[in-house]
């Protein structure tokens, strides 16, 4: 799997959240509450999907399957001037990142994210840092096809 390090920019974005674990686990409620939504934004900037989770401080530290993160499904947008209603701002800090290049169906990406924290992080020289997760669907992504292509993105800080 080919992986690289950048500094992203800060990004704005607009969509829906929720609270979910992983036990019970409601992302494809949440993108099917979004997508015939998502021409409701105007101002956006290509054509890339965000899948976006926050996780508390010590969420993988003391990893419980149970613990409750808040994940978003949105787009990115070059201000908040209009915001529909019922969808929600949220800006992605700029910083750090390893960015992961993911082929495959993402119901089988569990295994990718074992990988990246257990292997490729312990063995980078960086640590988790505490900012957003988030995976870009771009072009080439195709939900539930083995073909399909998207990016991870994880926080990192040097050690």
């Amino acid at each position: 799997m080919q992986s690289r390090i950048e500094v992203l920019i800060e990004k704005k974005l607009i969509g829906k959240s929720r609270a979910m674990n992983f036990l019970a686990n409601t992302t494809e409620a949440l993108w099917k509450e979004f997508m015939p939504r998502r021409e409701e934004v105007h101002n956006r900037i290509g054509t890339t999907f965000y899948s976006v989770q926050r996780y508390g401080a010590d969420f993988f530290t003391h990893f419980n399957p149970a613990a409750e993160f808040t994940k978003w499904a949105a787009v990115e947008v070059s201000d908040y001037k209009t915001i529909p209603s019922g969808m929600e701002c949220l800006t992605i800090d700029g910083g750090l990142y390893a960015v992961f290049e993911y082929k495959g169906d993402a119901r089988n990406a569990a295994e990718i994210y074992q990988y990246i924290f257990n292997t490729w992080l312990p063995q980078s020289g960086y640590l988790l840092d505490t900012r957003l997760h988030f995976e870009a669907l771009g072009d080439k992504y195709k939900k539930n096809d083995p073909d399909s292509e998207e990016e991870i993105w994880i926080p990192i800080k040097q050690r």
